[in-house]
């Protein structure tokens, strides 16, 4: 593989950019895969936003998010089934086969975490099917242990694993994310585990960062300006037999603070090249 034929850029880590001008962007810098969210892509509209990136001549990666599972309320419960195969629907007129899921934190008052995790099971059961109809597999992100109350009590690749292998691996995987996982020192085992099972459906990068900021969503650093050994990572994805693209995912009010998107992407292609070098042996650059 390439570098230039391995990059995705998410969405979120440009979002000052409009799909449109996101679009562009990815044109004049050689990139050729996206990762899209719901949000801005719903505003655009979904038909018009798969004309375009199929115009553009882009491969769209992902689509996120899925998830929220975890209500106790049944009409809660519903109507987060009923947005997730809206979600699917989406994913497949994109033309992506990955739908990234974020689980869900604990309802209200609720200290019960393997109940949360085995109504998110009970929501993958009803989903998985519906999914593989459609072409889409369903990848559940383990999130950072600090996001397990409030957005996703997954929060380990072991956990997502164990939810995971219930189902058949072209309905539910995995996805890896540097800044949820590289603090984990079971991590590579179950990454190795994951590609064994073919449930590797899509890896990210993205960098950790201190201090955290208030909130802690925003805190993902640009490549290379953090504590993980990105590198590391790639390469342990690419011998359990990963072969997809790598999105670059930064959730970064500094970088969504500059104007100039297009230079965002560009430092962030040029930061990716980097990484890429030495996982792949290319002194290709990118943007």
């Amino acid at each position: 593989m390439c570098i230039r034929d391995s990059f995705s850029i998410n969405q979120m880590t440009v979002k000052q950019l409009s799909l449109p001008e996101l679009a562009n962007a990815c044109g004049h810098s050689g990139v050729p895969g996206v990762g899209l969210w719901r949000e801005p892509v719903r505003e655009y509209g979904v038909e018009a936003a798969a004309k375009l990136v199929r115009d553009a001549g882009l491969t769209v990666t992902t689509l996120c998010r899925g998830g929220f599972f975890t209500a106790i309320d049944p009409a809660e419960r519903r109507r987060a089934l009923d947005d997730n195969r809206a979600a699917i629907d989406e994913a497949a007129t994109l033309g992506t086969d990955t739908l990234v899921l974020v689980s869900g934190g604990l309802p209200a008052g609720d200290k019960d975490l393997a109940g949360a995790r085995e109504r998110i099971a009970d929501a993958l059961a009803e989903l998985g099917p519906y999914a593989a109809e459609h072409g889409v597999r369903l990848a559940i992100e383990p999130l950072h242990p600090m996001y397990a109350a409030d957005r996703c009590v997954v929060s380990t690749l072991g956990q997502a694993l164990d939810l995971a292998e219930r189902f058949p691996a072209d309905q539910v995987g995995v996805c890896v994310d540097t800044y949820h996982i590289w603090w984990d020192d079971l991590a590579p085992a179950q990454i190795a585990r994951a590609g064994a099972g073919g449930r590797l459906h899509t890896f990210q990068l993205a960098d950790w960062t201190t201090p955290l900021p208030e909130g802690v969503l925003t805190g993902r650093g640009q490549l290379g300006d953090g504590s993980i050994d990105l590198a590391h990572w790639w390469r342990l994805v690419d011998a359990a037999g990963y072969t997809g693209p790598v999105e670059v995912e930064l959730f970064n009010a500094e970088l969504w603070a500059r104007e100039d998107g297009a230079a965002v992407l560009h430092e962030t292609a040029t930061r990716f090249s980097s990484v890429a070098s030495e996982v792949l042996g290319s002194s290709e650059v990118l943007g």
